[in-house]
């Protein structure tokens, strides 16, 4: 099932910069080829359900290897079964931009 989440993943217990933590998930999602696009307070990530879950999973594996003892983390889903629609879509269609142009 394709899916859409927004990935927003708090590292609790680690200072005030959390810039290594995220700058670490980020090459784990690029690493994926998943598409993604980072925003200020969170991440959109597209793909398949089990290659956008075992992303996740494995962010969180590497912010714990990296010192946080503890991992908050706020996911939006989206789920859609009759046509594949990409973030990218939803905002140009609210934004009133063909795609094309985007």
């Amino acid at each position: 099932m394709w899916v859409s989440v927004d990935l927003c993943l708090i590292p609790l217990g680690v200072g005030v910069s959390l810039s290594p933590y995220l700058a670490a998930c980020k090459e784990i999602i690029k690493k994926t080829g998943l598409d993604y696009e980072i925003g200020p307070n969170g991440t959109a990530i597209e793909g398949e359900w089990e290659e956008v879950f075992a992303c996740v999973c494995e962010c969180h594996e590497v912010v714990h290897q990296k010192g946080a003892t503890r991992i908050f983390t706020n996911l939006k889903l989206n789920t859609r079964i009759d046509r594949k629609q990409s973030f990218r879509e939803k905002v140009s269609s609210v934004n009133g931009v063909p795609i094309s142009e985007v």
